[in-house]
């Protein structure tokens, strides 16, 4: 006969595996369990001393129990990826535009697009920042405030680009509306159509729109899943193709969330340097390092003013204040901000407002730390269900920050047919085609991990497996 306290053991083991207690997460006290489950305070006791001599749970001192990370046997990392060695106009963007409208739509499972949860966003600072300066400065909230922004928000970036190695004065920054501006300015600087644009393969396909809206040829760079762009790949296109510059994502790659070690980053721009080609860094993601540790930027190696910088605060804060920023060689900034201000004259002012406060009073390094454990908790959890419910041979991505995994399915599935199956069970994921010039990857998908865990996303995911046996070669 099976003891009390074992089947305790088994259901809160059980409660583990399927998410409801996340590692690194405290259980909860023995008085709630105990009213929870209906049992006396010992057999919960019991049950935890069996968890913690299984390795589940791991107490502390005077704290309480906390949720152990579980072993599994991860699956293979993604194949390094090998796109044609030749600039390309871009196509077959036309479903992101779906796939951003379906963000709107409450009754989708979120998988798609990569934007966080407002769960996982400090609202509750910003929305005390966003009262204060509504009531403190109505009239200058009014005005717009013309590149390169506000010196407020300007100090406050200057003060936390310290963190990545770069020591900058704060008029050098230009904001702008998001980091998707911030990539378009930086190539209508330094290119113009037609030029050709090495990129990241896969890449961003927010990056892969501009080029294409730009009128300028990609040329795709194998990357691999863990170092990241192969620096001799792109040194055999630099001495073949006339590169006006490269864009990428050194710092948490979107999709395949890879991290350039600090020596390859001075590598690449020694290389950049050479052939006399200017880096354009995305740095959207540096600050949702797992481990707490921001990496360095790109920009921060660059003694030669060849990296233009550019991040946001849409991981990070709020995606719809629709704020970014720049920072750009001399040569550059008078003509980027002159862009900027003939686009749309300036950015939003009470978001600038709102943030510059934020960043100065809301507490945003202790958001920090709780939302990397966080996320890392999430990616883990969404692997785990993933890699038990998809075909076997499926590979996935090991990011060590950030909220997205790239999933590689067998050879022959076709994604892009599984996300308008997906569609119908009102889930949203990414297609791998959309993150390549040459609409490569048409068996693999980027999931979004910036949900919340719930029943309803477990099904979404078990429904994923499904229909890829269903689609199945």
């Amino acid at each position: 006969m099976t003891l009390l306290y074992h089947e305790i053991a088994h259901r809160i083991h059980q409660s583990i595996e399927t998410g409801v207690y996340l590692p690194g997460e405290r259980l909860p006290g023995v008085r709630l369990l105990s009213q929870q489950f209906g049992v006396s305070i010992s057999t919960i006791v019991q049950a935890q001393r069996q968890l913690e001599n299984e390795g589940s749970l791991q107490a502390r001192p005077r704290s309480g129990y906390y949720i152990c990370e579980q072993p599994w046997n991860k699956p293979a990392l993604p194949s390094a990826s090998s796109p044609p060695q030749r600039p390309m106009p871009v196509s077959g963007q036309e479903l992101s535009l779906h796939l951003a409208r379906v963000v709107n739509q409450e009754d989708f499972i979120q998988l798609g697009a990569a934007v966080p949860h407002s769960s996982f966003l400090p609202m509750r600072a910003l929305q005390r920042s966003l009262n204060k300066v509504v009531r403190l400065y109505d009239n200058r909230a009014a005005n717009y405030a013309f590149p390169p922004g506000l010196p407020s928000l300007q100090q406050q970036i200057a003060r936390r680009m310290l963190a990545s190695g770069d020591r900058l004065q704060p008029e050098a920054i230009l904001i702008t509306n998001g980091g998707h501006e911030a990539l378009t300015l930086a190539l209508r600087t330094v290119a113009e159509a037609g030029d050709i644009i090495a990129i990241e393969s896969p890449t961003f396909y927010g990056l892969l729109q501009v080029i294409d809206s730009l009128g300028m040829k990609a040329l795709e760079i194998p990357t691999d899943p863990q170092t990241g762009l192969s620096l001799p790949a792109l040194e055999l296109a630099l001495e073949q193709w006339p590169i006006k510059a490269c864009v990428l994502i050194p710092n948490f790659h979107n999709p395949l969330g890879c991290l350039l070690s600090d020596a390859h980053k001075a590598a690449l721009v020694k290389l950049s340097h050479r052939y006399q080609v200017t880096l354009i860094e995305d740095d959207i993601y540096a600050d949702l390092a797992y481990n707490g540790e921001r990496p360095r930027s790109l920009h921060s190696f660059d003694q030669d003013q060849r990296v233009i910088y550019c991040s946001s605060f849409s991981k990070t804060i709020a995606q719809g204040l629709r704020l970014g920023w720049m920072l750009l060689p001399p040569e550059h900034l008078e003509r980027a901000t002159y862009f900027k201000y003939v686009t749309n004259l300036a950015a939003p002012t009470l978001s600038q407002l709102a943030v510059a406060d934020y960043l100065e009073h809301g507490g945003h390094e202790r958001y920090l730390r709780q939302i990397q454990t966080h996320y890392a908790q999430q990616v883990s959890l969404f692997a785990r269900t993933l890699h038990k419910h998809l075909p076997e041979g499926t590979r996935i991505s090991q990011p060590k920050g950030g909220f997205v995994l790239w999933v590689e399915l067998p050879i022959g599935m076709d994604t892009l047919a599984l996300t308008h199956r997906m569609i119908e069970h009102k889930v949203s994921i990414a297609p791998g085609v959309l993150f390549s010039a040459s609409s490569k990857y048409t068996n693999c998908i980027r999931i979004n991990c910036a949900q919340p865990w719930s029943a309803a996303v477990e099904k979404a995911l078990i429904s994923l497996g499904r229909e890829c046996l269903r689609l199945s070669p």
